[in-house]
């Protein structure tokens, strides 16, 4: 029954199960977890005991309860509201409350036992525009003493709510949100599907507002940076440039000065945080143009790369890029997973990163050392005028591809 919790759970409305008519299922939390996460857990391991379900009681489960993607008080204020059709949200579980992510991104928080709203959150505009937005997959609880916040995503701004009433914090940002908008002359309007994290007192946001147009099919773009916020302040505290500028490492691999006016690579799948090491890992996608890289010869950091940041600075304590100078929109589409692995005896802090390619790269989460050996091997050169398809590629010597591998070089 682990299916039931994985990130795919109320895509289309959101319920919950009795199993005997006695026990709410949908609500338990991973053991040693503080709070439901998109991912199960903030190292996305998407797992959840559940063990509440036997083969005994399972056949006994039935639907108690259902929420539309919006709340009923929203749509009688919008009748023309039209959410979201991509419905990821997971709820995030904390004080026997479930916060989620509605069709259209404002938070709303409901009784896990029988579905009943408890609050929802205002719109920033009581006008269409003010609502109109889509989903996050999840929103981000921080605490410090007594003081807590909820924090979400919804256009393009950053919002810190009250989890008691669903207000706004007035002090955090200006009246309780900050823009996220990116500034620069490729620059289209921030979305994010994957909503924040908190790393100690930080919360950090990736997403896209690049401007490459749909599939990074455009030349110029507006590089989609990660950024870290004050929890309380709203202060943005860091960047981390996903095209390195002059004088950062990796600067010289975009080639011709393509640094300037190259982009995209948004980390639009969920990132995963390490607390206890105060790291955040950051799964980046291609650049543009996805599928033509002649406009941009070289190695492309940190496009389709696995990097680890202190949440404190910001700063890149490691990185590995899955594809070199990517020309198949091969770029890192899942959160990576951090879990604990045993091999030849010795225990392992990892962190393995499943690729579109069919690979699992599996690192230790401390040094960024492969667990296992990678190679790069050669592969076949472009055909295409203008094009330099980069001489080798990464190949983990383990584990095995989970799917087949399809040659996207003719």
């Amino acid at each position: 029954m682990r299916t039931l919790r994985r990130s795919g759970l109320w895509q289309s409305l959101l319920t919950a199960l009795f199993v005997s008519g006695t026990v709410f299922v949908a609500a338990q939390a991973p053991r040693g977890s503080r709070a439901l996460n998109y991912g199960g857990d903030e190292g996305n391991t998407k797992y959840a005991p559940l063990d509440q379900i036997t083969r005994d009681n399972v056949r006994n489960l039935r639907l108690v309860w259902r929420r539309p993607a919006v709340d009923g008080q929203l749509t009688a204020m919008f009748p023309d509201l039209d959410p979201s059709n991509s419905f990821e949200s997971t709820p995030l579980l904390s004080g026997g409350v479930l916060f989620a992510s509605n069709g259209v991104g404002l938070v709303e928080a409901f009784n896990p036992g029988t579905g009943k709203t408890v609050w929802v959150q205002e719109p920033p505009e009581r006008s269409m525009r003010g609502v109109a937005g889509r989903a996050q997959r999840g929103v981000a609880l921080w605490r410090a003493g007594d003081e807590q916040r909820l924090f979400s995503i919804q256009g393009e701004y950053l919002y810190a709510l009250n989890p008691i009433t669903g207000k706004s914090v007035p002090e955090f940002g200006d009246k309780g949100r900050v823009n996220l908008h990116r500034p620069g002359p490729y620059a289209g309007r921030y979305s994010s599907s994957a909503g924040p994290v908190v790393v100690a007192d930080i919360v950090i946001v990736g997403g896209a507002g690049g401007g490459g147009g749909d599939f990074g099919v455009m030349k110029e773009a507006a590089p989609e940076d990660v950024r870290g916020y004050d929890a309380r302040t709203g202060r943005l505290l860091w960047t981390f440039h996903v095209v390195p500028q002059p004088g950062e490492f990796g600067n010289e691999t975009w080639v011709n000065d393509s640094w300037k006016f190259m982009g995209a690579m948004a980390a639009w799948a969920p990132l995963s945080v390490d607390q206890d090491l105060g790291y955040v890992y950051v799964p980046f996608s291609a650049p543009t143009n996805s599928w033509y890289g002649g406009d941009r010869p070289g190695q492309n950091l940190f496009s389709d790369s696995l990097v680890c940041l202190d949440a404190k600075t910001g700063k890149r304590v490691w990185h590995y890029q899955l594809v070199h100078h990517d020309l198949w929109d091969y770029d890192i589409a899942s959160p990576p997973v951090l879990g604990t692995i045993m091999v030849n005896g010795q225990r392992i802090k990892a962190v393995m990163q499943l690729c579109k390619s069919g690979f699992v790269f599996v690192f230790d989460r401390v040094t960024g050392q492969p667990v296992w050996p990678i190679e790069e091997r050669p592969v076949p050169a472009s055909a295409t005028p203008g094009e330099q398809a980069w001489p080798t590629q990464p190949f983990p010597t383990k584990p095995a591809s989970i799917d087949r591998l399809v040659d996207c070089t003719h």
